[in-house]
């Protein structure tokens, strides 16, 4: 696994070993962020370009250091695995990102408060266990999303996503055994 473009571009990423974690694609997310700079979603330039990112069951913390590799402002990580939180420590300090990052030892489904809105957010929880739709409720109620934001969720090809309230489904796109969902966060 590899940082894909940006300053960081060819850089690898640890991961834990064995099952722990399961890294999105290098293929799938370049396709992410292909839409993301190119896509209805890129009106005035790259959706990422200056954004408070939050990257959520962050596991090596792939999408939110791609992002910052690409020009995003600062990266929020949340996750709750001491193995993954290790790995992740490890992938900023190398990438001497540390002064734009902040890592969050939570479940995602009951995250702290939030101190700032991010204006994109990546969501790769498990595979089939249904935490994206109660992640993403409990990071709106948390202040985590500011009014507007993207949500980018990764979930199995075959799994559904029914969007919380106040999260509006914009696209979906499949890639091998991973789909990902498009969603648009308002306040009320």
């Amino acid at each position: 696994m590899r940082i894909i473009a940006g300053k960081h571009r060819g850089r690898r990423l640890a991961a834990p070993s064995g099952d722990l974690v399961r890294p999105t694609s290098d293929r799938a997310r370049e396709a992410v962020f292909n839409i993301l700079a190119h896509g209805s979603f890129a009106a005035a330039g790259p959706a990422y370009a200056g954004a408070r990112v939050l990257d959520v069951f962050a596991g090596t913390g792939a999408f939110g250091l791609e992002a910052l590799s690409r020009g995003a402002k600062d990266a929020v990580f949340i996750e709750n695995s001491r193995a993954a939180l290790s790995v992740l420590r490890r992938n900023i300090a190398e990438l001497g990102e540390t002064g734009r990052t902040e890592i969050i030892a939570a479940d995602a489904t009951q995250p702290p408060r939030a101190l700032a809105p991010a204006t994109i957010a990546f969501l790769d929880p498990p595979y089939r266990e249904g935490l994206a739709a109660p992640a993403l409720a409990a990071l709106a109620a948390a202040g985590w999303l500011a009014d507007g934001a993207l949500c980018i969720v990764e979930l199995a090809a075959k799994e559904d996503l029914a969007a919380p309230a106040d999260f509006a489904p914009l696209d979906e796109r499949r890639y091998g055994a991973a789909k990902l969902a498009f969603l648009r966060f308002r306040l009320r």
